[in-house]
């Protein structure tokens, strides 16, 4: 099993939700984060005066699949996110060892 995490654009989550739904992804976690990497920020004016923004406002969403689903979920996020553009995210994948729902008992690929 393995964990995917993806920092996406706020604009982008319906889409991806959408997508995830159709090739039979039965579980997500959103999360709604503030952060910067390479776009470090922008500046805004507000009532004539400027100000810095340094952190974008980002969605985190948390996956857990099966190792056989992997590709196909890191390919349509990217499908569906990208732009080409500077601050459209980024895909972390991390191992799981052990996966268990509390309600059954169920562990491993059973519990997702």
């Amino acid at each position: 099993m393995k964990k995917i995490e993806a920092i996406i654009k706020p604009h982008k989550l319906e889409e991806v939700k959408e997508g995830l739904i159709e090739i039979n992804v039965t579980g997500m976690t959103m999360s709604e984060v503030k952060g910067f990497g390479r776009q470090k920020g922008h500046t805004e004016i507000y009532r004539g005066a400027e100000y810095r923004v340094d952190f974008i406002p980002k969605i985190k969403l948390e996956l857990v699949v099966d190792d056989s689903q992997v590709s196909e979920v890191v390919d349509l996020i990217k499908d569906k996110v990208s732009t080409g553009k500077i601050g459209d995210g980024k895909i972390f994948i991390t191992s799981l060892e052990e996966t268990i729902r509390i309600r059954t008992g169920e562990t491993g690929t059973k519990a997702l």
